[in-house]
């Protein structure tokens, strides 16, 4: 099996959201300032009018440009030009998109996949959801472990352990809103928050919700298994249920689905897709075969099975 490569962990990103998890409605926010041509001038976010245009202070708003670039709003073009619209922001918040409110939880699924499964402008995001195997932890104890990690990603490059402190807080305030103290802002529900990965065990210190999840679609689930296949494997027709389940940036590793509950999305693979995805067990061996000949083409039609 070809190993993984993570382009967006090249180059690894730990700071840029001012500390402000990702609420409701900023991706939608970063969307409608496109022109007809699906482009986003810079300076919209930067210049005078930047803070009554969104509505918020200085550095949310470049809060909201640092989220819809991590979950694929936003995407940089050559040079200093204006950020492009992506695909699938377009059919998820246009008018008559698929979701143009953000309301639905496939919405905030598809972030979450975006920060931890891709790890885009989100080391941290991957680094917690891939590597974090603790019952239950707290900030402090992660931040060791996070610098190891990002020291053998950039050797170079020496952060502060007050960046990894706060990146840390972000991601975890991301799932976990704080419940006392804290200003208003504190408690505004963020839009991870919805998706019930995380959870507060007690003062300072925080589980993963492990098992099945309710809100997850079985369309969301496939499109991040052939996102992660494209990653991982891309020449590959089968891909192993070890692998879907416990793989680093897989789906079951990073929606913190248990072993019964990946078995059960797979089983009804076939269905969903019309026979291009299929579930096998032959001689104790278990795997998923692809047998579509445009897996990108099926992919973006999972992407609209996941909104029905």
């Amino acid at each position: 099996m070809v190993g993984l490569t993570y382009p967006s962990l090249l180059h690894p990103h730990f700071s840029g959201h001012e500390t402000f998890p990702l609420r409701q409605l900023w991706l939608k926010k970063a969307f409608d300032q496109a022109d007809r041509d699906g482009l986003v001038q810079r300076s919209i976010f930067t210049d005078e009018s930047a803070i009554a245009r969104f509505g918020v202070g200085k550095n949310m708003v470049a809060s909201i440009r640092h989220w819809a670039l991590a979950c694929d709003v936003l995407r940089e073009t050559q040079g200093s030009g204006p950020y492009a619209i992506s695909p699938a922001a377009n059919a998820i918040f246009a008018d008559d998109g698929l979701d143009p409110y953000s309301e639905h939880p496939t919405t905030a699924w598809l972030a979450h996949w975006w920060l931890a499964g891709r790890g885009n402008r989100a080391t941290t995001w991957f680094w917690m959801f891939n590597h974090v195997s603790a019952a239950s932890f707290s900030k402090d104890e992660l931040e060791g472990p996070l610098a190891d990690f990002a020291n053998k990603l950039d050797p170079k490059r020496k952060l502060s352990p007050s960046t990894i402190s706060r990146d840390i807080e972000t991601c975890l305030r991301s799932y976990a809103p704080r419940s006392l103290g804290g200003s208003p802002e504190d408690f505004a529900e963020p839009m991870l928050g919805e998706i019930g990965l995380l959870s507060e065990e007690g003062k300072g210190r925080f589980a993963f919700r492990r098992g099945p999840k309710a809100t997850l679609s079985d369309g969301m689930f496939a499109f991040a298994l052939l996102d992660y296949w494209e990653l991982a494997a891309h020449e590959a027709t089968s891909l192993a249920f070890e692998t879907i389940a416990y793989g680093e940036g897989a789906p079951g590793r990073v929606f913190k689905l248990d072993e019964e509950s990946v078995a059960e999305r797979l089983f009804g693979l076939e269905d969903l897709t019309g026979g291009s995805l299929a579930w096998t067990d032959t001689a104790g061996i278990r795997q998923v075969l692809l047998k579509s000949s445009d897996p990108s083409r099926l992919k973006t039609k999972m992407l609209k099975e996941a909104y029905r």
